[in-house]
């Protein structure tokens, strides 16, 4: 009977907890060289769908806590799904609160979403609700991505690093303050709210409005001049290459239900004329 036991030196490398490589925040690092990433939103409370996502190669998953009924345990149990990915797990919480911001990060989000940044107050309390000090305000308690306190030292020394911070820029006050936002340091990536921005200019629903678009525009141009990743949901799908060309590096090209929704409908077409 072989002898099963594996040397002491692979046994360490394959210790997750052990592991350099578990504490790398792979979207962030795409972001920081320049590549365009695909991810999309999870906001039905099933697990078992985070974990079909995560498999199917998305970049990033964003759970979506801020509309729909996603409550803090079912956040968890998503996150708990996406173990084992290569999908980045990011929360976007209901409101800029530090204590939302702080719990869905002692969960394990390797990255926050966070809505209605308007102005650079705002900016600065969201950076704030994520860093650790002395750059931010975050208490210390990192159950789950400490690996339950066994690793508590390397968390804490890598944590400011690799968590990203994702505002929502969804409104015209934010366009409008958008250069005094994007000088907010620590601030990784922005991500467009097309709906809720063409409604706050008047224009809801009509996100392909001409001011809609310049508007987006004017945020893209800050976000170049600032170094500051630029991301959105994709207005249509025929034009992510388009996106990515223009600079977009996080680009939603969907979310669960509207996945589901769309290829049950599609899969019921070709039996029904």
């Amino acid at each position: 009977m072989k002898n099963r036991t594996r040397p002491k030196s692979q046994s360490k490398e394959s210790n997750p907890a052990k592991n350099p490589k578990t504490m790398k925040n792979k979207t962030k690092q795409k972001l920081q060289a320049g590549e365009a990433t695909l991810g999309a939103f999870i906001g039905m409370g099933c697990p078992e769908i985070a974990e079909i996502m995560a498999y199917v190669g998305f970049d990033w998953l964003v759970i979506d806590a801020e509309h729909g009924p996603l409550d803090l345990r079912t956040c968890l149990h998503h996150l708990q799904a996406m173990n084992g990915s290569d999908a980045t797990p990011i929360v976007r919480v209901a409101w800029n609160d530090p204590v939302l911001i702080k719990r869905v990060l002692d969960m394990g989000a390797q990255g926050v979403l966070i809505p209605m940044v308007n102005d650079r107050q705002s900016a600065e309390l969201a950076v704030k609700a994520c860093k650790y000090p002395p750059q931010g305000v975050r208490g210390i308690g990192p159950m789950r991505p400490s690996h339950y306190y066994l690793e508590m030292n390397d968390y804490l020394k890598t944590a400011n690093d690799e968590i990203m911070v994702i505002i929502q820029i969804e409104h015209i006050e934010a366009v409008n303050d958008i250069d005094e936002i994007f000088k907010v340091e620590g601030i990784d990536c922005y991500f467009i709210g097309p709906q809720d921005l063409a409604a706050s200019m008047g224009l809801i629903t009509q996100v392909t409005h001409p001011k809609v678009l310049q508007a987006i525009d004017r945020v893209l141009e800050a976000s170049k001049k600032a170094g500051i990743a630029a991301g959105l949901y994709a207005i249509s799908l025929d034009e992510v290459e388009s996106y990515i060309q223009q600079g977009y590096q996080m680009i939603a090209i969907g979310n669960d239900a509207g996945i589901l929704a769309t290829g049950a409908r599609d899969l019921l077409r070709r039996f029904r004329k």
